[in-house]
């Protein structure tokens, strides 16, 4: 009975996560992790090709079914289903609801949206067959708890009927049963299934349309919290800016002042080919507040402040005088920082509070930005560390930060005792849901593991478990990663879906059947891109949730750094977790604000190189890039057909017949002194990112 208990104690928990994000839609489990195969079969509940419980857990769940001591058995069947959807690959969605936890699921009670994507599954009553089936049924233990009705518990061993709770079928089903809907499944008695439809092909876009709204190269972009149309926007050198991008149709551009940052860190900023500021964040209460928060690098031999503890020590039994230099820089020069500003009542460029410093054994591979999640905690992307194929194996050493998502508690610090104590990297705390609670081998602050070097990361604005990450390959595979929690993503035992040979392993290698390798989403070989040359690496991007292109609605857009190609994943049956990659044309509108150089003997707008997606308060997405700033508008504007577009989205004294003006866009071709100069820039990247 101790087990049975510990068991639902520890649901109860974990359900609470749930409670403020209730559009979920994905294979999920109820403590956020992602479903994996069993590595011992389950004996009990018949969920072994993809489970949300291992076998512990299957047992403990035996043993409360036998504690129910319920003799018929059809109500038996019934109830072992019941408890044994806690298996099931869509347990998150099926034990959330928005205002308490949950001990059963969502029992389908025969009414399924227009909009749902579940399977014909969903149309059978199976609440009403739970009740008909053991309304008069003695239950010891009965999971069908009155706290359904914020009533207090039975004590322990109590035995109920469910006639004593509910008098009638309607209300047991009113407690108990839930629709299917677009973004939410409920339980039939089986494994929650989809139908196998695909999207409407009118839907899937035919091609991106883009404007040129700015010259500037930047590598990272902000929307303001305040809900207007206000952005910030930061170079690599260390200089952010708070600027206002147009409306839509305006043909205007960005309304921006160089010549006055909003904050200038370049005193602190090491910006070299390889290194720099690579991310900014604001706080989500940066309206009141105005913590401001940004993540680059520096370098302690002329850095005052600047040097951190060493990711290369002997915790993870690596020695850094045995590392040779990276670039002509020694181990651990270099340091990654979080650091935070105050901007209220007035900016400071001084920091106000040293988050995170961490030296680096290379001088690549060290991703660094950050996010705030829904969650309201910080996020940290950070590399391998460098070196060709990981030679220390960081990314698959849960007592290294390398090759790692970490996740802070920046409004909760700690003294500097219990840093001291606890050995943190800086000025936060641990959220207690992460998940070292439940692999004590894990570093604290570790959220998944196994990336080479994650760039551009983002949550989905509409279902904030859809945590997406674009991961650079080594030499075959890009990939797009759904990150979850406690999520390993295989390198450097895989590249993408392919197993990786490491040149050489002084740090040791991990063996494929050691680990639960959650493989990618999405993704693209280099040979995909250029037969010659291939590509240079992944930039992740957003889910579009702009109206401003309805046939892009939905797709997670991302991009190649040569910005030779660009790519719509979309989501094949919705809710699934299953997606589809196309690659997709793209070109510049003829009415762009500014004219869009175009790439010799094509109609491909020049773009140069694509550092950074962006997304503002309007949800549009936005292209960061070595020739300047693109945002993305209407299909009709490029002449590319989407039949559920309004066409009065268009932009100005458009007319929707026509095509792009070559002559408009040869106004900047590729042959003049601006283009050459953030091509060279671009090329200075490749060294960074690789």
């Amino acid at each position: 009975m101790a087990a049975v208990h510990h068991l639902v104690v520890f649901y109860f928990l974990s359900l609470l996560l749930f409670l403020i994000n209730p559009a979920l839609s994905l294979p999920l489990c109820t403590d956020s992790r992602a479903p994996l195969t069993p590595k011992t079969p389950l004996a009990f509940c018949s969920y072994n090709e993809s489970s949300c419980c291992n076998s512990t857990q299957d047992l403990n769940i035996q043993k409360q079914f036998e504690s129910l001591n319920v003799s018929q058995p059809p109500c038996a069947s019934l109830l072992k289903s019941i408890l044994c959807s806690q298996c099931d690959p869509f347990s998150a969605e099926l034990y959330t609801i928005t205002t308490s936890p949950r001990q059963i699921p969502v029992l389908c009670n025969s009414t399924v949206s227009s909009d749902s994507s579940q399977s014909n599954q969903a149309t059978n009553n199976f609440c009403g067959t739970v009740y008909d089936s053991c309304q008069n049924v003695s239950i010891k233990n009965s999971p069908f708890s009155p706290l359904l009705q914020n009533q207090a518990p039975p004590p322990a061993n109590t035995t109920s009927k469910l006639s004593q709770i509910w008098p009638s079928r309607t209300d047991f089903c009113t407690n108990t049963g839930g629709s299917s809907t677009a973004g939410s499944v409920c339980f039939s008695g089986e494994k929650v299934s989809f139908n196998a439809t695909k999207n409407t092909t009118e839907n899937i876009p035919k091609g991106m349309c883009l404007e040129r709204i700015g010259n500037d190269t930047y590598i990272d972009m902000v929307a303001h919290t305040d809900g207007s149309n206000r952005v910030f926007f930061a170079n690599q050198k260390g200089q952010i800016w708070l600027a206002t991008v147009p409306e839509m149709g305006s043909g205007g551009t960005l309304k921006i002042d160089e010549s006055k940052p909003f904050l200038d860190i370049t005193d602190e900023v090491h910006f070299d080919t390889s290194t720099g500021l690579m991310a900014i964040a604001i706080h989500p209460n940066f309206t009141k507040n105005g913590r401001f928060f940004a993540s680059f690098n520096c370098d302690k031999s002329d850095r005052p402040g600047c040097g951190g503890r060493c990711a290369c020590n002997s915790d993870i039994n690596c020695d850094p005088s045995k590392l040779e230099e990276d670039n002509g820089a020694q181990p651990c020069q270099y340091q990654t920082v979080i650091a935070e500003y105050n901007t209220n009542p007035s900016v400071s460029a001084g920091e106000a509070r040293r988050i995170f410093t961490m030296g680096l054994p290379y001088t690549g591979h060290h991703g660094g930005q950050i996010l705030f999640g829904p969650d309201g905690y910080l996020y940290f992307m950070m590399g391998d560390g460098g070196g060709e194929g990981d030679p220390q194996n960081f990314s698959q050493n849960k007592k290294s930060l390398l090759g790692k998502i970490m996740r802070f508690d920046i409004d909760n610090i700690p003294s500097q005792e219990e840093i001291t104590r606890l050995a943190l990297w800086g000025n936060y705390s641990i959220p207690k849901d992460n998940p070292y609670m439940e692999d004590n081998e894990l570093l604290p602050e570790i959220w998944a593991l196994g990336l080479r070097n994650p760039w551009r990361c983002s949550f989905d604005s509409e279902r904030s478990s859809y945590f997406m990450c674009g991961d650079i390959g080594q030499n075959y595979f890009e990939e797009v990663d759904l990150i979850t929690k406690h999520g390993n993503y295989g390198w450097r035992v895989y590249e993408g879906p392919g197993v990786f040979s490491p040149l050489q392993s002084p740090g040791g290698n991990t063996s494929a059947n050691s680990i639960n390798t959650i493989f990618p989403v999405m993704g693209y070989s280099h040979s995909d891109i250029n037969k010659n040359e291939g590509s240079a690496s992944i930039t992740g991007g957003y889910f579009y949730r702009s109206m401003t292109d309805p046939c892009m609605y939905g797709s997670y857009l991302y991009g190649d750094l040569y910005a030779t190609a660009m790519w719509a994943g979309i989501e094949t049956p919705s809710d699934s977790g299953n997606f589809t990659s196309t690659k997709i044309p793209f070109t510049c509108a003829s009415d762009s604000p500014l004219p869009c150089s175009i790439v010799p003997g094509s109609s491909v707008p020049a773009l140069g190189y694509i550092f950074s997606f962006g997304q503002d308060n309007n949800k549009d997405v936005y292209l960061l890039t070595s020739s300047g700033v693109y945002r993305i508008v209407a299909p009709s504007r490029c002449n590319y057909e989407c039949a559920i577009e309004k066409t009065t989205t268009g932009g100005p004294n458009q007319s929707p017949s026509s095509s792009p003006s070559m002559a408009n866009m040869l106004k900047g071709s590729y042959t003049n002194l601006g283009s050459l100069l953030v091509t060279i820039f671009g090329l200075v990247y490749l060294v960074f990112i690789y």
